[in-house]
């Protein structure tokens, strides 16, 4: 199975449990009332709806029949949607260090054909270099093990207490790297960071590390699909002030964009268009905010010079 193909499963989840919501709202069914259908609780029912498990078959056949869908076309439609999305992703092997809630944010990734990024914190995943990431994730799991916090996505925090595996450090580093080879691919998503200033200026790892990192973003920003700008400090305050997050756009006309907001120990995936207009204000903001690419650029050759 291509990437493309397993990263199309989480799309065709997605949009099946979205159908799903809206046949459910259109007839007026409780989520209690369409879980006891399926001899369920109303809690499967809403993670189906949220595309967060796998689909049945039996389950889809009996929750159609509530929701009076009863045309043979339409049904087989729907039906074979809840088989392809349970094709496995590539991801999946990496699941002995990859949290689920983190598993449904790769492949709706690598689905995508528009991200948008605002960065605070350190450099985004698909634009570190692989001595950075080592960096990133043996900080996070660290202060996991520690018994600060647990997680185990953008920063690679594992879980609470024991010592950290440098086996479990690689292989978070290997899917790291294995994600970034969607921007250079023959379907490369268009690509837009805005990364604060204060990513930049904070190390992870020694200065050849920093400076290695920085020399990769001036040399990627220089691809055709990838809009990286630097937000200065000298600008002060500015629209970014809740922090970071992802946006996600699809060429499917029938999935919304969603914006994935992470946590210590999961994550939030909103789709609804009034909160996802919202996010969409301040990245926009911050766009025009910032210097221009080019400035950009010129910003990020200072900063080497001084690293």
């Amino acid at each position: 199975m291509t990437a493309g193909e397993s990263s199309g499963s989480v799309v065709r989840r997605i949009l099946l449990s979205s159908q799903l919501r809206r046949l459910r709202e259109s007839r007026g069914i409780t989520r209690e009332a369409a879980g006891y259908s399926i001899r369920a609780s109303e809690s499967k029912i809403s993670r189906m709806e949220l595309g967060r498990v796998s689909f049945k078959s039996r389950d889809v056949e009996d929750l159609l029949t509530l929701y009076g869908v009863m045309d043979e076309a339409e049904r087989n439609a729907l039906l074979s949607l809840a088989k392809e999305a349970n094709l496995t992703g590539w991801w999946h092997s990496y699941s002995d260090v990859l949290p689920g809630w983190f598993q449904t944010y790769i492949g709706l990734e690598g689905a995508a054909s528009l991200i948008r990024v605002y960065e605070v914190q350190f450099i985004n995943g698909l634009l570190q270099t692989e001595a950075y990431a080592h960096a990133v994730v043996e900080r996070g799991m660290k202060a996991a093990a520690a018994g600060k916090a647990g997680g185990g996505g953008r920063s690679g925090r594992a879980g609470r207490g024991g010592r950290i595996n440098q086996a479990d450090v690689d292989r978070r580093v290997a899917l790291r790297l294995e994600r970034q080879k969607l921007l250079v691919s023959e379907r490369a998503p268009r690509f837009q960071c805005v990364l604060d200033e204060a990513a930049l200026r904070r190390p992870y790892g020694d200065r050849e590390v920093m400076r290695g990192q920085i020399q990769h973003l001036i040399d990627i920003s220089e691809r055709p699909n990838v809009t990286l700008q630097v937000m200065p400090f000298t600008f002060g305050g500015h629209a970014g002030e809740s922090g970071a997050f992802t946006m996600l756009s699809f060429p499917e006309s029938d999935l919304s964009d969603v914006v994935y907001l992470e946590q210590l120990t999961g994550a939030l995936y909103l789709d609804k268009r009034e909160e996802v207009a919202q996010y969409e204000r301040v990245m926009a903001e911050l766009r025009e905010d910032c210097p221009n690419p080019a400035d950009s650029r010129d910003l990020l050759r200072g900063l080497l010079q001084l690293t």
